[in-house]
């Protein structure tokens, strides 16, 4: 019987992403079984699988090379006693396989005693014998040289040990627990929206059923679970982690309108200048109140008592306490001036949002094209953070189009990403003058900017669509976007003033 993994972990161990393993089975590469595939397979399409070439174990002995190794070590390790826990697992199935071997080893030495016995029977006994030794030792020679095949389960049982996988239901969504995350941590890492409220086991919101697998409390919480509950397998996600791995019961924000409005009190982290007219506010939320919200969202933001503007996330909802806006910095914007002249470090700035449906739509694994329109950037810097972390899309393409080459305020960023991943693309697009004040120019303009696209994409059906930008270029881009074959159910567009 072949060994059969989920998707997920079959990526893990050949070290490639779950998408280009989706590819492959539908490029017919790959066969699989009820969304599994068989370990023989993979190592038909991955035959230099070695252990030594395992990169999780370089990144341990890269961590505790650094000078903080400690620190750093421990959070990347998981916690003693899941690790204590996970490795005592191993060893009973360690115990079971061997018990198992054994029992087989007593059988093939009845067999062959049998068939020496068997080799004083006549001619015609005598050759059936000898045939079949022959097929038992060429059996186990074959077993013997197939290492490919032990190499694999060897690094299965090291990401055993490091990372527990975790599917959801009734999503059937998945990620993996590493280092010291609790479940939730882990998932909103991993790109999904669990419910959950403080993240500090006081609310309850996050609490959920495990169907099956282990888990262990790492963290106290003040929230009270009813003795029925526990028995049925409830827990809170943010107290606990994954030993094994584990299947919950768990429910999940799908549309924007599932996330609360909040009202959260964070400090600003940093002020950065990016260009000349933009600049990077950085917020950080109190450890026990989180800003929950999906990629592409807004918050008004609020300085003092007279002072606030309505902004895009620019970061990624996998990391909830850290929030980033792009504050465009230009004259006669009251909030960017103060932000630029008389914010500090450590003051305090209320948020409350989320607000809006510019988000993805993570039930479609179609390639996607984000289309981005001078300082609307943000959102869609949001978005693709929230893409990369599910994992699901096939491909990434971002045109971002500005007035101006300087208008380009990411630039690094984006190349050093198109530069890591193979299926991340960055085009810039500059017009060369200025797109919003060109009334009598822009269809014309932004005409001329798309058609760059369809050159790239004359398939444009095969993709959804997400375009960011002020009011009338969100329409001049639907018109010419829909004109040449987008249907309007793949395009989602983000009004950005």
């Amino acid at each position: 019987m072949p060994q059969l993994l989920n998707l997920s972990r079959a990526a893990r161990l050949v070290g490639e992403t779950r998408v280009a393993l989706q590819k492959k089975i539908k490029d017919g590469a790959l066969s699989s079984f009820d969304g599994l595939v068989a370990a023989e397979d993979l190592l038909r399409l991955y035959p230099d699988i070695q252990f030594e070439d395992n990169t999780a174990f370089e990144r341990v002995a890269q961590i505790k090379d650094r000078a903080f190794g400690k620190r750093v070590f421990e959070r990347s390790l998981p916690d003693k006693e899941v690790l204590a826990a996970r490795l005592t697992g191993l060893g009973k199935e360690l115990a079971e396989s061997r018990a198992t071997l054994k029992r087989y080893k007593a059988i093939v030495d009845g067999l062959e005693k049998q068939i020496k016995v068997w080799d004083n029977g006549g001619a015609e006994i005598g050759a059936a014998a000898a045939a079949l030794r022959m097929w038992m030792h060429q059996e186990l020679a074959a077993g013997d040289a197939q290492a490919g095949s032990a190499n694999l389960t060897i690094r299965d049982s090291f990401l055993r040990v490091m990372a527990a996988h975790v599917t959801i239901q009734p999503s059937g969504h998945e990620f993996f627990v590493e280092g010291a995350d609790t479940l939730l941590e882990a998932a909103l890492r991993g790109g999904l929206a669990l419910n959950y409220g403080c993240s500090n086991g006081n609310c309850g919101q996050c609490k959920a059923r495990v169907v099956s697998g282990q888990i262990m409390k790492v963290r106290p919480h003040d929230y009270v679970i009813s003795e029925a509950e526990k028995a049925a397998g409830y827990a809170l996600m943010c107290s606990n982690t994954a030993v094994t791995d584990v299947v919950i019961e768990a429910g999940e924000a799908q549309l924007a309108s599932d996330i609360p409005l909040q009202h959260i009190t964070a400090h600003v982290k940093s002020i950065e200048p990016m260009g000349d007219q933009m600049l990077l506010l950085h917020l950080q939320t109190p450890r026990n109140n989180r800003l929950r919200f999906l990629a592409g969202q807004n918050v008004m933001l609020q300085l003092g008592h007279s002072i606030s503007a309505e902004f895009p996330v620019a970061s990624c909802p996998c990391d909830d306490r850290n929030l980033q806006f792009h504050i465009r910095n230009t004259p006669g914007n009251h909030f960017a001036d103060y932000v630029a002249t008389q914010l500090k470090s450590g003051e305090m700035v209320a948020v409350e949002g989320p607000k809006g449906g510019f988000v993805l739509n993570e039930d479609s694994s179609r390639p996607l094209i984000f289309i981005a329109f001078g300082a609307s950037f943000a959102p869609v810097k949001s978005l693709i953070e929230h893409a990369m972390a599910l994992d699901t899309a096939e491909s990434m393409q971002l045109y971002w189009v500005v007035s101006h080459e300087a208008n380009l305020y990411f630039s690094n960023w984006l190349r050093a990403m198109a530069d890591a991943l193979d299926n991340f693309q960055y085009t810039p697009l500059v017009a060369g003058s200025d797109l919003e004040t060109a009334a009598g120019r822009q269809k014309y303009l932004i005409d001329g900017l798309l058609q760059q696209i369809v050159d790239q994409h004359p398939a444009l059906s095969d993709f959804d669509v997400y375009v960011a930008g002020s009011e009338s270029l969100l329409d001049a881009a639907k018109k010419w976007l829909l004109a040449h074959g987008l249907p309007d159910t793949q395009l989602t567009m983000g009004m950005v003033r």
